[in-house]
């Protein structure tokens, strides 16, 4: 339902948020002293103590004013809507103008209470101001992008050149135009979902290319003349040296947008024509993934949380650059009690931050690597400790050395298969029968895309394609397949979902493990044990409708 601003507020906010159940006693006691002391407003200092979050104070608001809450994610508003509130007053009060219908206008709003800005929009756009609810999260992040989306990206170009041909290259009066360029294509790239924003600089022009759920897709086509300056700019950001053309150099953006902290991490490598530029886009504030939503099916999700609870050993997650093997691994410690465990992580970079958990970036530089860091870390009486990556064979002993003592070590490691760990283990010198004893369980794993709900269709020809490549289709698959349309910028897919195979060591499989030893000999074993490989898993999703024969066999074929 949705109703006027025209009625009082009445309850107290931490009155309410006691009765929700959301706040304690205690927690509401804390605030209360700190707002004495500090002021503010008590629903900002209680997101700042880390007591409630943006959306519970938002749902609270609009329960209370009887408003409706609304997800702002897919939502689209016209430009000429938008040009009714200029987008910094929408920022500074949280809210965004949604629908003129008539003499009225739809208003998303943080504080659905907030009277005096309903009253200041009303006398500024002359129509009756009717309020829904949203985070402000959800509002920040879509006034930055939507109101960004009513300048395009050939406007933002051409006021780019007009500054670089009427003013010297250094002057103050040209920095505005690049700035929100270079901003732009961030923006867009982080709204588009993209892991990766590529800048490449060709014989003509510079591509702007994002990758988008595993692959990669052209952006934009830029003027040559633009190159020398995104890359400046671009560098200036990320704390590199300007004037160094000709060496690789790795540097990091702190790139606000709204609420959300995104993390860039650029690299740049000289070219024959130029520097190619890529960002690696991370944010800092999404939350860790829960293992249940990541794409497991029942059995392998027992399985890898029988694991994360065990007292000690080494659980390891396999698979290539980007095939989501730190998500997993965030939310398999998410399932662990920091409360009653000491936990600490060896990580490079620090990716997310974990409550209660100590984590310390590795900096090889200054001789603060994983084989030293993980020393030190043997010290400071861990329970469970992340370490970020086994790259060599001193990193790889200290693991198993710290799992035979009653320590629960998690790491990853780059093999094909979780048969493949085994003797890739063994091949970095730890000696067998340490590793049978310490090795509780592999998790290998890919990612696919995942159909589109918006264009799904029957898949007839991949159900043919199956057929003809010897697979048993049960008689209650639904295989499916996305036709393209606006949602999936006509890719019939859209996000990704995992495909995984979990390996548990037990004494039997153990027992084969010398130096020598094929994945085949590990796989006849596991299989008996019911074993499932990630192949398996990836048919098993296509047949159920979430992902296409054609995608399995791409990725893990």
């Amino acid at each position: 339902m949705i109703i006027d601003v025209a009625q009082g507020k009445p309850k107290m906010l931490g009155e309410r948020l006691l009765e929700s159940g959301v706040l304690t006693p205690t927690q509401l006691k804390l605030a209360l002293a700190e707002q004495r002391q500090s002021g503010g407003m008590l629903g900002d200092i209680l997101e700042r103590l880390g007591f409630v979050g943006q959306e519970t104070l938002s749902h609270v608001f609009a329960l209370d004013s009887l408003s409706e809450f609304v997800d702002l994610e897919h939502r689209t508003v016209e430009p000429e809507i938008l040009r009714l509130v200029p987008a910094e007053f929408a920022r500074k009060n949280k809210l965004l103008p949604l629908v003129r219908d008539h003499g009225s206008l739809l208003v998303a709003m943080a504080d659905t209470f907030d009277v005096l800005s309903v009253d200041h929009l009303e006398k500024m756009t002359g129509l009756r101001v009717k309020v829904v609810a949203a985070s402000a999260q959800a509002i920040l992040d879509a006034v930055d992008t939507m109101y960004a989306q009513t300048v395009t990206l050939d406007q933002l170009v051409e006021s780019t050149l007009f500054a670089s041909a009427t003013n010297i290259a250094e002057n103050a009066s040209n920095i505005a135009p690049m700035i929100r360029l270079v901003d732009h294509l961030i923006i867009q790239g982080f709204r588009d979902r993209a892991t990766d924003i590529h800048i490449e600089p060709d014989e003509a022009m510079v591509r702007v290319r994002y990758r988008i759920d595993g692959l990669l897709q052209q952006a934009a086509l830029l003027p040559k003349a633009l190159q020398s300056a995104i890359e400046a700019r671009i560098k200036v950001m990320a704390g590199l040296d300007v004037t160094e053309r000709r060496l690789p150099q790795d540097g990091r953006i702190a790139f606000k947008f709204g609420h959300k902290d995104i993390d860039l991490r650029v690299s740049s490598l000289p070219t024959q024509f130029g520097e190619s530029l890529v960002l690696r886009v991370l944010d800092r504030r999404s939350s860790i993934s829960h293992l249940e939503s990541l794409g497991f099916f029942q059995a392998d999700l027992d399985r890898l949380v029988g694991l994360v609870h065990r007292s000690h050993g080494i659980i390891l997650v396999t698979g290539p650059t980007g095939s989501g093997k730190t998500t997993t691994i965030y939310a398999s410690m998410a399932q662990m009690d920091a409360h009653q465990r000491s936990i600490f992580t060896l990580e490079d970079p620090v990716e997310y931050r974990l409550p209660q958990v100590r984590q310390t970036q590795v900096n090889a530089e200054i001789g603060m690597g994983f084989s030293n860091g993980l020393r030190a870390l043997l010290r400071q009486d861990p329970d469970v400790i992340l370490v970020g990556e086994i790259r060599d064979e001193e990193t790889a002993q200290l693991a198993t050395r710290a799992a035979l003592t009653g320590h629960l070590v998690l790491s990853t490691l780059h093999t094909n298969s979780a048969l493949g760990a085994v003797p890739r283990l063994i091949n970095m010198g730890v000696e067998p029968y340490l590793l049978a004893s310490a090795l509780v369980g592999v998790l290998a794993q890919r990612l696919v895309r995942k159909i589109c709900p918006e264009c799904a269709v029957e898949d007839v020809e991949g159900r043919t394609l199956a057929q003809k490549s010897g697979w048993d289709i049960p008689c209650d698959a639904q295989m499916m397949r996305g036709n393209g349309c606006k949602r999936c910028r006509g890719t019939g897919f859209e996000g990704r979902l995992g495909i995984f195979e979990v390996l548990s060591v037990n004494e039997e499989l153990g027992s084969l493990f010398r130096p020598g030893i094929s994945e085949g000999e590990i796989s006849r074993t596991a299989k008996m044990n019911g074993f499932r490989t990630m192949m398996d898993d990836g048919m098993s999703k296509a047949f159920r409708g979430l992902t296409t024969f054609e995608e399995v066999i791409r990725v893990a074929g």
